[in-house]
């Protein structure tokens, strides 16, 4: 996605920040493709479930009210943020992110379906009954996965625990408690209430530092700032520090930034501070997005830079990423421990199989050479409010001597 923002707005186009609000402001071919192709799949799974459904004619005709209401609600939801009224945007944006994850199922298990019913003759099983019984399995499934989808996203998201082994770690750094969120994304359809439950949950752990590891936004500061205010009352015994995710540059950075100094968290691009613990030393480095420089070539995340001036002599070298894919620089630079989120943990079917395609780690922790990758799941959602075998999670990661 972002070598395709680079190749329509040039880097020193990017700097204009009026240029996003949570997403890209498409062209009118766009729009027509995206509605056209809508259309398509909609249409295909009118025409393979809804002929199984003879037999039942109102669930039938309840399809296919569904699938044209869904066709004319995503892009409404999806563009609804150019509509400044509240709360007529919020609303839309609500609908149209519902009925993407309702029909991403309804797709995967039509999809699914007719493989199941190609393979069935290979058994020597065949029958208009079976047909019927797997198109009414399929809505069945989306509409099971949908609702425990919902409640998994909008529930508070569970502490996990994290142990990372630091080899030659000394004593006064045993048992440092770093408290990691990521991946909030405040926007339409998380607000302050959401992100209130999470401080406090994080305060609740008493940890020695938090780290917010990118995409806190989707939208403006003018839109966003009572929501996000909550983020003033985190408190640790070495403060809170922030780095820029991809969403951050979509919702204009420099002034995300600004802001979020204004709430007393530290942000890192491309720097350090060194923490004292007793006797001991914690460098907490952290870099731009991984994709900053499509937006501004100035802030290309650079791991090595972020060290520049650092001591000689630091007990741990720890860096926040925003990607995963960040861990090979940060490898090379010397850290320890990389803390990372951006993958939501694939955050529904299918669309876990693809994080692997770009991001060498999809979550949890993970060993590159000399250093610890741990990649979050998300402590929120992003578009669909809809999580399935991929939790949210707030982590409490403890140092320990390997």
């Amino acid at each position: 996605m972002e070598s395709a923002i680079a190749k329509v707005f040039p880097p020193g186009q990017l700097r204009s920040p009026s240029l996003f609000t949570g997403f890209l402001m498409p062209s009118r071919f766009a729009i027509l493709t995206v509605l056209f192709l809508l259309g398509v799949l909609h249409a295909l799974i009118g025409w393979l479930l809804m002929p199984a459904l003879s037999a039942i004619p109102l669930l039938q005709a309840l399809l296919g009210l569904w699938l044209l209401l869904s066709f004319l609600l995503i892009p409404a939801g999806m563009l609804g943020r150019v509509i400044k009224q509240q709360p007529l945007s919020d609303r839309l944006a609500w609908a149209g992110m519902l009925a993407m994850g309702v029909f991403s199922s309804l797709f995967v298990g039509t999809l699914l379906r007719e493989l199941f019913l190609l393979v069935l003759p290979w058994f020597g099983l065949h029958s208009d009954r079976l047909a019927s019984w797997s198109a009414l399995a399929v809505l069945l499934i989306a509409a099971l996965s949908s609702v425990i989808g919902y409640f998994n996203a909008r529930r508070l998201a569970a502490v996990i625990n994290v142990d990372i082994p630091i080899a030659d770690l000394p004593a006064a750094l045993q048992g440092f408690t770093i408290a990691q969120i990521s991946d909030i994304h405040v926007g339409p359809t998380i607000k302050r209430g959401y992100l209130d439950a999470i401080v406090n949950k994080v305060n609740t752990l008493k940890p020695d530092l938090i780290a917010i590891t990118g995409d806190l936004v989707d939208g403006s500061v003018e839109q966003l700032a009572p929501h996000t205010a909550p983020l003033a009352n985190l408190q640790s015994r070495h403060g809170a520090y922030f780095v820029t995710g991809n969403h951050e540059y979509y919702s204009n950075a420099p002034e995300w930034v600004t802001e979020v100094r204004r709430l007393g968290l530290t942000v890192l691009m491309n720097e350090h501070v060194v923490v004292k613990h007793q006797d001991a030393s914690l460098l907490v480095a952290g870099v731009t997005d991984f994709s900053a420089h499509h937006f501004d070539e100035a802030q290309r995340s650079d791991p090595q830079a972020a060290l520049a001036g650092s001591p000689q002599h630091v007990d741990v070298k720890l860096l926040l990423a925003h990607q995963p894919r960040s861990a090979t620089a940060a490898a090379d630079a010397g850290f320890d421990l990389q803390l990372s989120g951006h993958t939501h943990g694939g955050q529904f079917f299918p669309w876990n199989l693809f994080v692997p395609l770009q991001q060498p780690y999809t979550a949890g922790l993970n060993r590159l050479r000399n250093l610890w990758v741990y990649t979050s799941r998300g402590t929120g959602y992003w578009g669909p409010p809809k999580r399935l075998f991929a939790p949210s999670e707030i982590t409490r990661l403890r140092l320990v001597l390997a």
